[in-house]
């Protein structure tokens, strides 16, 4: 999982970008810009958003001579499900490693830092467990396959929220952070 919110622009581009390559898998790289730029990008977002497509492994570089072609990948679904588990694993990992940090860290920030450390670790721990919830109901939507992670998200939140409660300025920082993440929205 990405540590960034996506826009629905970016969708709208990845959306482009693949339906076109999807559509004329003749045309070689060049040939696909020009139907791509000016009219729906720039040129360096048109390849920003190619090299986006390939990173998720939504499309595969062809090369024949010294042109490159673009297709889908073969076998998407399985490999979008092992690009998913791979990133959430991943963000997971660090994530623990970043908490393991915070009781040392957190009392030497100042309150906008604070703020700001502890909402994107709360926010992030929140998309891991989603992103294992998904994952779980792709593999076996009857079992619970990944209840250790789902497990240690629960005990790393709680870990986030005693270092902010146990903090100097725990009633500034608690009220905006359990705001942003969407604990609190009003009284």
């Amino acid at each position: 999982m990405s540590q960034y919110e996506p826009t629905n622009k970016m969708f709208e581009r990845e959306r482009i970008v693949f339906e076109i390559i999807k559509n004329n898998l003749e045309l070689h790289h060049n040939a696909l810009m020009k139907l791509v730029v000016p009219e729906f990008m720039a040129k360096s977002t048109f390849e920003k958003t190619r090299d986006l497509l390939i990173e998720k492994k939504i499309i595969s570089v062809k090369i024949k001579g010294n042109m490159k072609f673009y297709v889908p990948m073969e076998n998407y679904e399985q490999k979008l499900y092992q690009y998913i588990e791979h990133s959430t694993n991943s963000f997971f990992h660090d994530l623990k490693f970043q908490i393991k940090r915070l009781e040392f860290d957190f009392p030497r920030k100042d309150i906008d830092e604070k703020i700001k450390t502890s909402s994107l670790l709360l926010k992030n721990l929140l998309q891991t467990d989603n992103g294992f919830t998904l994952l779980d109901s792709i593999k076996n939507h009857k079992k619970t396959l990944y209840r250790d992670e789902h497990l240690t998200i629960q005990q790393l939140i709680y870990k986030v929220i005693t270092v902010i409660r146990d903090d100097a300025d725990f009633e500034i920082i608690y009220p905006t952070v359990a705001n942003y993440v969407g604990i609190r929205k009003s009284l």
